[in-house]
């Protein structure tokens, strides 16, 4: 009985490790109107990627898209000397969690990064050692160069990152927040020409990113598994939820994404 215990727990955890299928489900509500203001389910967006310094101090996010490599913003400029890659984080104030605190070993920033405009705000990580995937810990999938975003999808962005623009008050557990996409055309009419082929925009109904959620995901939901569609890049200062938010498009670089982990 317990080898029949134990096969059956191998499989069910197995299923959960295609990527983009948590084994704790997330659940979302529709009906914040500040900019973060609900806490996830624990566990539930297994590739959150806390960045953080050697004194814990969390300062940006990423996403796990293979055992060995997570992706995240250039803006955060990871040093892998000084910097950590923390999976299975939920809550920042506890030290109780099974957590995975893994070296970088390499840091490979998109070679058209451009700081003053923001484009192609993108870097890959590369871990010291591969993560061990558990319930808590698993890849999100990639979009692909062709993927195509349609109206309806349920689109989600998830953080540490600050619950306003006024004051910078952080929050201990991992946030979430359902957001609408954005046409380009729509958000250059708030943004202008800053937004570019490579940028995807989200929010501006009520919602938002906000500092400290930088590099982190914001994933549609397709079927029963959830895409990489964006990494939170850059918006107003004061985290404006009637702004939409900058997010730097995936599907624009998932092929430079699978050369370098080819070649790496």
């Amino acid at each position: 009985m317990l080898l029949l215990s134990l096969t059956l727990s191998l499989v069910l955890l197995g299923s959960s490790w295609g990527c983009g299928v948590p084994a704790i489900k997330p659940a979302l509500s529709f009906s914040q109107r500040i900019v973060k203001e609900e806490n996830a389910v624990p566990g539930s967006w297994p590739w959150q990627v806390s960045l953080q310094d050697s004194s814990g101090f969390h300062f940006c996010s990423g996403s796990l898209i293979r055992q060995s490599w997570v992706v995240t913003a250039a803006h955060c400029n990871v040093s892998p000397g000084r910097h950590f890659v923390v999976l299975g984080e939920h809550d920042l104030s506890l030290n109780a969690e099974l957590l995975q605190v893994l070296s970088i070993s390499r840091a490979i920033t998109h070679p058209s990064w451009n700081p003053t405009t923001m484009n192609n705000d993108v870097t890959l990580l590369k871990l010291a050692s591969p993560a061990q995937y558990t319930t808590r810990i698993s890849p999100v999938c990639l979009a692909s160069s062709n993927e195509a975003l349609t109206e309806g999808l349920t689109c989600v962005t998830t953080g540490w990152g600050r619950l306003s623009g006024m004051g910078n008050v952080t929050p201990a557990r991992l946030q979430q927040v359902a957001l609408p996409l954005v046409t380009v055309n729509q958000c250059r009419q708030y943004w202008g020409s800053d937004i570019t082929d490579s940028m995807i925009c989200a929010g501006g109904a009520g919602a938002s990113s906000c500092q400290g959620d930088s590099g982190g995901p914001l994933v549609c939901q397709k079927g029963n598994t959830w895409v990489l569609i964006g990494i939170v890049s850059w918006g107003t200062k004061n985290c404006n939820v009637r702004a939409p938010a900058v997010y730097t498009r995936v599907s624009k670089f998932s092929a430079w994404i699978n050369q370098v982990i080819a070649y790496n």
